[in-house]
């Protein structure tokens, strides 16, 4: 921009080109120096000409255009001579490009690997996209200042800027962007309101089409500065065929530029002639000041553009076609800005006012065409804080800070030409105007309500007491079972995590490419362990973790996008079934010690429910889908999951009759296995079920010998949809009154450590659902209706007045006797007091001015209401007394 150095430094080490230099230096605005180390590398061999590439043959290009060129060409030479010691770039060739910036100085190129850098470069149309990228970039931010400023002035919609963020890749971010930015520039506005009708089809254009055009430029900036920053691989790929690669791609991101900007040009024009019908009266004046703009003309321009089918070519009629919206925009914010100043009714920003703008300072109106708005009004309206800055930058550019005269067509073709010139990155007040634009939207003045992304909470301090307590029940579990902590990072690599859970696959979070890593946040615990062990090769572990795992599920009651989960498992060879009853006694003793109530735990086995299809009739290739449709008994009727079956699954109507016939069956685990192993049944004839009843006898033995077994339910419709599981199965669910579905999960998972290393280490494990447990202990909590602890603190200092100093001493002496202790300064005895009850404070030590003279202090006993006066010296040792009593 015209900000830039007067000369910009080209070769140097961690040094880059921008499109913004490329424009200075093609306008004049900067001549280019060689970093002198970069001289240095290359070659003083006189120059051996060699033929031009054809792409760079019979240009016709502008003077600044060639300027351009050459820049972006020797940068391209001496970044490739950094990047290969071998390339033969002549200082000759280097030196007059330098000199001459024109690109003819560089032809013939020096040497075969100049002419090789020349042809695969693309100079000229990598130089023409910056220059357009370097005029459409600040046109991206003024172009939405300039649509809250057409808002105002035609009293526009402001629900048309509603445009919420999913956060869920279902929303347009750019669109939501402009929106947002918009809705910070109106802020504080008097004007805008929810009025509706054409102004708010007009203005629900606009975060669309801005949003577009934003991310259009985006797309080309990005592509740009690579194109200008990275060497040529010599030898690599044929030279001509490289530079028609690249200037193919700009061709491509050139054309999608010129659409949005096409879209930006009527959406403009639309607006500016809504400002002019909505502000002004005379029928003469709204025609004059509509004269001459014809839509069907960018259309005309925009057909040429896409006629041409070189990227040279196209790319200038992208950068005239920029022109022309500029100039349109600078109509529709002259426009704007006379209906403003022509209304006696908006209150005028003046410099001096609060931040610069919005001084109720209001000079006389400017005679001249009547406005509708030029009516007598008690108090005037304001406008936007954001808009109102604007407002005033655009009008010290146009006036030069004198009075605005008589508004007319002329001036406000005046001002349109003044406006255009502002707008051109040439203009050094262009980079003042975009960063106030930025200040302002940056600022967050809306000062609305915040909100927190959906299937997310905040905890408050009661609930994080309750949070609390129950995460130390269950590490206290784990630890008695002689498990070990373990902590994985929160996003994992994504093929780490894909074809792992199913169709839940899609409820991963993937996370933006941040330089070469794909990433997602972690689904659940259990496939982060699996690749902790096959990473670190271990053969046996028991371990704990408690950490959030994320879901792009649809939130509901008990069902969040973040969440904690408190997983126990182990992994290694053990005898039959040995690890599997020691995780299932786990859960019953967690859901147990958290006494939340009644409980089931619903089991199944894996292999039994693959017998159980097989029999049914199902194929091998449908078993994990059919699966995924079975596991939704618990939440529709066999009648849905049927209809999904047959009509998506493919299973037939008698095979789905008999899978419903079969997954009814449920009970206590000794009399449902008992059933299952009668001769008549047709899960004896199946091997892989026979094999699931064994193990599941043993287990259930087990179980029964350490009284747990009663909390167990054998259940044929469990069927858990993540892929990973092989052998037993399980689900517990809360009965209870509070309806939060499964509060935990598990099973056997043999083979999934072996999908990254392919060393097989069985494991089995459970995952306790806490958020769920969490729900049902608040609404326990609230039933009780008994004072939930934030704090455990034991005693608070009470100072009778604003004695800093004693409170430290007193304090200090608590909390160095390992005493849990508050202060707190106030002369009201009744504040200490109702503070020390609401908190669940047990103790208070009070001392006023008689303590003092006394060397005394009290002791409160808040719950028996009694007071009991000690010596100072003493206190401590009663406290300490008096707490550790029953």
């Amino acid at each position: 921009m015209a900000s830039a150095a007067a000369a910009v430094t080209l070769g140097g080490k961690g040094a880059a080109l921008s499109p913004a230099s490329v424009y200075a230096l093609s306008q004049g605005l900067a001549t280019p120096a060689i970093d002198p180390a970069a001289l240095q590398r290359l070659s003083t061999r006189a120059p051996s000409p060699q033929e031009t590439p054809a792409s760079l043959r019979e240009l016709a290009l502008a003077p600044a255009e060639s300027r351009a060129a050459a820049a972006v060409l020797l940068n391209k030479l001496l970044l490739t001579s950094a990047d290969s010691p071998s390339a033969l770039v002549t200082a000759d060739t280097a030196t007059r490009l330098a000199a001459s910036l024109d690109l003819a100085a560089a032809m013939p190129p020096g040497s075969r690997d100049e002419a090789a850098v020349a042809a695969a470069s693309a100079p000229v149309a990598v130089a023409l996209a910056a220059v357009v990228d370097c005029c459409a970039a600040p046109l991206a931010r003024v172009a939405d200042a300039v649509a809250a400023l057409s808002c105002e002035a035609a009293r526009g919609d402001a629900n048309a800027f509603e445009v919420p963020a999913s956060g869920d890749g279902l929303s347009a971010k750019d669109e939501a962007d402009v929106a947002a930015d918009i809705k910070m520039l109106i802020f504080g506005s008097k004007l805008v309101g929810s009025a509706g009708g054409g102004s708010a089809t007009t203005f629900a254009k606009v975060p669309t089409v801005n949003g577009i055009f934003r991310e259009a430029v985006r797309a080309l900036h990005a592509r740009v500065r690579i194109e200008l920053n990275a060497p040529v691989k010599l030898g690599k790929r044929d030279a001509g065929e490289t530079g028609e690669g690249k200037e193919e791609a700009l061709l491509v991101l050139a054309t999608q530029l010129a659409r949005s900007v096409q879209a930006m040009c009527k959406l403009s024009v639309a607006r500016a002639k809504l400002c002019v019908e909505k502000s002004f009266d005379d029928a003469e004046l709204q025609e004059k000041l509509t004269a001459g703009v014809n839509i069907d003309d960018l259309k005309g321009m925009l057909d040429k553009v896409m006629i041409d089918s070189d990227a040279v070519s196209v790319l200038k009629g992208v950068y005239n076609y920029l022109l022309k919206f500029r100039d349109l925009l600078a109509w529709e914010a002259a426009v704007a800005m006379a209906a403003i100043e022509a209304d006696s009714s908006i209150e005028k920003p003046q410099a001096g006012g609060e931040n610069g703008v919005g001084s109720s300072t209001e000079k006389p109106q400017a005679g001249g065409e009547k406005a509708k708005g030029d009516k007598k009004s008690k108090k005037k309206k304001a406008l936007g804080k954001g808009t109102s800055a604007v407002l005033m930058l655009l009008r010290d550019h146009v006036t030069n800070g004198s009075d605005v005269p008589c508004v007319n067509s002329a001036l406000v073709a005046e001002w349109g030409t003044a406006l255009s010139l502002l707008f051109d990155p040439k203009c050094p007040r262009l980079e003042t105007l975009v960063e106030k634009v930025k200040e302002i939207v940056e600022s967050n003045e809306v000062r609305r309500l915040p909100k927190i992304p959906k299937g997310t909470r905040d905890f408050g301090k009661e609930q994080m007491a309750i949070r609390e307590r129950a995460f130390s029940i269950i590490t206290g579990v784990f630890k008695m079972h002689g498990a070990t902590a373990l902590d994985t990072p929160v996003f994992e690599l994504r093929e780490t995590l894909m074809g792992k859970y199913g169709e839940d696959s899609k409820l991963i979070y993937d996370l933006a490419d941040q330089g070469g890593e794909l990433c997602s946040l972690r689904y659940d615990l259990t496939v982060p362990f699996a690749r902790y062990v096959a990473m670190n090769n271990i053969s046996a572990l028991k371990r704990y973790q408690i950490a959030k795992v994320y879901r792009r599920d649809n939130p509901s009651k008990g069902r969040y996008r973040e969440f904690y989960q408190c997983d126990f498992d182990i992994a290694g060879v053990y005898e039959l079934m040995e690890p599997d009853f020691e995780v299932i006694k786990v859960l019953t003793e967690l859901l147990d010690q958290l006494d939340i109530g009644a409980y089931e735990i619903k089991l199944n086995h894996r292999k039994l429910l693959d017998g159980m299809l097989e029999i049914c009739g199902v194929p091998a290739e449908k078993f994990r889908t059919v699966c995924s449709s079975i596991d939704k008994l618990d939440k529709q009727t066999f009648e849905q999951v049927k209809k999904e079956l047959v009509d998506e699954k493919g299973i037939s109507n008698e095979t789905a009759d008999e899978i419903g016939k079969l997954v009814k069956t449920r009970g206590h685990p000794l009399e449902v296995l008992l059933e299952l192993r009668k001769e008549t049944s047709k899960f004896m004839g199946n091997e892989g079920s026979v094999v699931a009843l064994n193990e599941l006898e043993i287990l259930f033995k087990a179980l029964e010998k350490a009284n747990a077994i009663d909390k167990i339910v054998f259940d044929l419709s469990l069927a858990r949809g993540l892929d990973y599981y092989t052998g037993v199965i399980y689900e517990a669910v809360f009965k209870g009154a509070t309806q939060v579905g499964s509060i935990a999960a598990g099973g056997r998972y043999d083979n999934l450590v072996g999908m990254f290393s392919g060393k097989q280490v069985p494991a089995v494990g459970v995952s306790l659902g806490i958020e769920r447990v969490f729900t049902i202990m608040e609404q326990q909590e609230k039933e009780r209706n008994e004072l939930i602890r934030a704090t455990e603190t034991e005693v608070l200092v009470s100072i009778l007045g604003k004695d800093l100093i004693l409170a430290a001493e007193l304090v200090s002496e608590l909390w160095n006797a390992g005493i849990k202790a508050e202060f707190k300064l106030t002369t009201r005895v009744q504040n200490h007091i109702k503070y020390a009850a609401q908190s669940g404070i047990p103790w208070m030590v009070l001392v006023g001015e008689a303590e003092l003279k006394e060397g005394t202090v009290k002791l409160k006993d808040i719950k028996a209401s009694k007071e009991e006066e000690v010596k100072r010296k003493d206190f401590v040792q009663e406290l300490k007394k008096r707490l550790s009593e029953p």
